[in-house]
């Protein structure tokens, strides 16, 4: 019986079989779906080892860094595979994100060969790739002898591979011909609305379109609702402030955080256009955003739109679909939309967060280190992490076709499938790759914060910043 089993799964796995057909017969040999997901993983991985040598490092034992995340928990609950796969023994460190990325720092900066590989966000490989800490994983990826011929590196979502690839001048284009690919796109998250459904009934009003729209049906469900604010957006002093709902919807009027001419950086904060958003984005926070909106990071965003305490939010989709789901007294109550801030746009351009794998320089085991990340960035492990687990975004193409995660998401969280499909085309990083990255984009927060405290008018607070980032760019010898 079972080598009947593992032969109907592994026709599938080779194209000989439709999902239809393999759940008809499955379900005439009595074969559960736990099962079914289990023999289908062993048929993938019976496949890949056909055609690639990834017993090559066999006995070899590898260690990463990793991010308290549902991205690591999904490849957690699929390693086995990859141990069985290769030979190898995997271990690993997670740490929660408010102590994590000090922890990859701490190990690159001292050279540590501690960890082979280790989680990582593109904006961070600006750091580490100039200074030596990371390798350029184009010379994996173009390597026959080193990558698996299925792996299919053109099936990630272009707008993920451009935005994990720089050349390392600073202004440099991301994804350019002569980039370096510092890390693999892994899971990723892009910018739109999450809202309360019922809320959004009680009060009269749809989903907005725009950023006029955001503005005045915020102000509307503060007032109606009686308790809930209107919008949470994030607003604690941190670049992390400036990247998601906000800088999705600054781009999509086509603003710009420099402007880029003869190899030198100018601050392009304070256009008329730039002034004319964040005067709107100020106002949406005085009228309808949380009292302590200066607080405010991923986690609180969030927490209230599960909790019922906010009624829509401007940020990552992924932090919406988990607010849907879990112990959140909301759970089932949540719609997603797609959002252009821009009423002359013709589509969505939001920002993204690229959660990636990277390869420390460090490592006495790289070429190995590399079987695993393209193990763990495969089709094979993205199906898995997409059908059985919460592995939402994933970064490949052919996932998002899949009927199975489709038929999920779209029962489970509706609306979900067309705010990511209409906004993926557009979905990248719209900052300037520089190295001072961080200090400038927390300054802009800190701007912003007193912008909303009635501290500082708009127009003067943005001429300031721009004024004091000019300055910090001329003293590195980037402006």
């Amino acid at each position: 019986m079972y080598e009947k089993e593992k032969g109907l799964f592994d026709a599938f796995v080779a194209g000989k079989l439709s999902r239809r057909e393999l759940l008809a017969a499955s379900a005439k040999l009595g074969i559960s779906a736990a099962a079914g997901g289990m023999l289908l993983t062993q048929a993938q991985t019976r496949a890949m080892a056909a055609e690639f040598d990834w017993m090559a490092y066999k006995g070899t034992k590898l260690k990463l860094l990793l991010n308290k995340h549902p991205y690591a928990d999904a490849m957690i609950a699929n390693l086995q595979t990859f141990k069985d796969m290769t030979g190898m023994d995997v271990t690993y460190d997670v740490f929660p994100e408010d102590v994590y990325f000090d922890k990859v720092t701490a190990a690159l900066s001292s050279g540590s060969s501690e960890y082979d590989a280790f989680m990582t966000g593109a904006y961070m490989t600006w750091t580490y790739g100039p200074a030596g800490w990371i390798a350029d994983l184009n010379e994996y990826i173009k390597d026959p002898a080193k990558t698996n011929p299925t792996y299919n590196w053109d099936d990630v979502l272009p707008g993920l591979r451009a935005s994990t690839a720089w050349n390392g001048v600073p202004g440099g284009e991301l994804g350019s011909a002569d980039a370096k690919q510092w890390c693999i796109p892994w899971g990723y998250e892009l910018n739109n609305l999450s809202y309360n459904v019922k809320m959004f009934e009680k009060a009269g009003v749809q989903p907005p379109k725009n950023l006029d729209e955001l503005v005045a049906t915020a102000a509307k469900l503060t007032k109606d609702l009686g308790g809930p604010y209107g919008v949470g957006v994030r607003g604690s002093r941190s670049w992390a402030t400036i990247h998601p709902g906000f800088l999705s919807g600054y781009s999509n009027f086509g603003q710009k955080d420099f402007s880029v001419a003869d190899g030198k950086l100018t601050a392009a904060m304070n256009t008329a256009e730039s002034k004319a958003f964040h005067k709107q984005w100020v106002q949406m926070i005085q009228e309808s955003g949380p009292k302590n909106w200066s607080t405010y990071t991923w986690y609180q965003v969030g927490t209230d739109l599960g909790a019922g305490a906010s009624a829509m939010i401007f940020d990552a989709d992924i932090l919406g679909y988990f607010m849907n789901g879990g112990d959140n007294k909301e759970k089932g109550n949540i719609g997603y939309a797609p959002f252009a801030a821009n009423p002359k746009a013709t589509a969505p351009t939001p920002n993204v967060w690229i959660w990636s794998l990277a390869l420390s320089n460090f490592s006495g085991q790289k070429d190995a280190a590399w079987y695993f990340m393209q193990w763990a960035s495969s089709v094979e492990h993205d199906l898995f992490g997409a059908r059985k687990m919460d592995f939402v975004n994933p970064v490949r193409a052919s996932v998002w076709k899949d009927e199975e995660f489709r038929g999920r998401i779209d029962k489970s969280y509706p609306g979900y499938l067309n705010q990511h499909d209409t906004s993926a085309p557009g979905a990248k990083i719209y900052f300037t790759a520089q190295p001072l990255f961080f200090d400038l984009t927390t300054q802009w927060a800190e701007t912003l914060q007193k912008m909303v405290a009635k501290e500082l008018p708009v127009d003067e607070g943005l001429d300031k910043l721009a004024a004091n980032v000019d300055k910090q760019l001329k003293d590195a010898g980037l402006g």
